[in-house]
């Protein structure tokens, strides 16, 4: 992940709890910057919003042009073959996110995991394989990859 993650704090203490927001295929974590204010969470919520960037990979469904994916697409069917690696590579980003909220402070059972379409598949993908408790996964327009 070469591009730093958006970091939105929101709250007057240090932040006890996050939520680490990952964006779909061809988007970057600028798109759900805007919703924390949408979110009008009572200021006694200290929580820090992680938004960070996917990889620029070339996504084969889309050409080969080079974009902002968590993995690589080539059909638009998701009974077909995917791209395990890069699944899995975005599984290891996730972790690290994860690892640095936990290294900040922030326990594991106190960090919400979410996102959208792709971002949500990687969600779903680390959520259900993280060895430690977390607060949940939100998974928005989504599956869960590698489910075979």
């Amino acid at each position: 992940m070469a591009d730093s993650p958006i970091i939105i704090e929101h709250g007057s203490s240090p932040p006890d709890s996050s939520v680490i927001w990952l964006h779909g295929l061809g988007a970057s974590g600028h798109d759900f910057e805007p919703i924390v204010p949408e979110l009008k969470l009572d200021p006694v919520l200290n929580t820090r919003f992680v938004f960070p960037h996917a990889p620029m990979i070339p996504v084969t469904i889309n050409q080969g042009f080079v974009m902002r994916a968590w993995y690589d697409v080539s059909e638009s069917k998701i009974d077909t073959e995917q791209d395990e690696e890069g699944i899995r590579k975005s599984e290891k980003i996730l972790v690290q996110l994860i690892e640095e909220q936990i290294k900040a402070g922030i326990t594991s059972h106190r960090i919400v995991i979410a996102g959208f379409s792709q971002g949500g598949a990687i969600a779903l993908q680390t959520g259900l394989r993280y060895p430690k408790p977390l607060a949940g996964v939100i998974a928005l327009s989504t599956y869960l990859p590698l489910a075979k």
